[in-house]
């Protein structure tokens, strides 16, 4: 079967306090709406994942848990990966490589630039920007995740929360 990555970049984070580290950035209002919103998008389009992994980011992990609340999955079932906080292109495909190939269906929550540079790197298609909380599923032809590689995936899906406004 083939396998699907759904990227998912944090919903929108609070600036407002300049003296919290940016690990520790919380959602900010939209954000809160936004993230909801966006995992009822994905459930009326019948995706769920079988598994849910997350930068260890306030931010990220809020979101993730967001969906994962809409999803019906058990926040405990998320799985928090440090390497996703800050990533480059190599790590990003190190800790995919590295995916449990009983899992065909995994979404993936962290941060921009690196989730938008590894759609392109990925898929070979041209996102100028991942916004904040928008999605993007790309599906490789393979049964193993270790296979996973640079122009190997075609989007299936690039959604973000003002996309109905464009």
């Amino acid at each position: 079967m083939a396998k699907r990555l759904i990227l998912i970049r944090h919903a929108k984070s609070d600036w407002e306090n300049p003296s919290i580290r940016d690990f520790d950035r919380p959602l900010n209002g939209r954000g809160n709406v936004n993230a909801p919103e966006m995992a009822q998008r994905m459930i009326s389009q019948k995706i769920y994942p079988e598994l849910i992994v997350s930068s260890p980011a306030l931010r990220a992990l809020t979101t993730a848990k967001y969906f994962a609340k809409e999803w019906e999955i058990d926040f405990e079932l998320i799985q928090t990966d440090k390497n996703i906080y800050e990533a480059d292109l190599k790590t990003l495909l190190n800790v995919v490589n590295h995916f449990d190939n009983q899992h065909n269906i995994i979404a993936m929550f962290g941060h921009n630039p690196s989730f938008t540079d590894f759609a392109n790197y990925l898929s070979n298609v041209n996102i100028y920007n991942m916004p904040t909380c928008s999605i993007v599923m790309l599906e490789f032809p393979f049964e193993e995740w270790n296979l996973v590689s640079s122009s190997t995936a075609k989007i299936l899906l690039f959604d973000y929360p003002k996309s109905g406004e464009d």
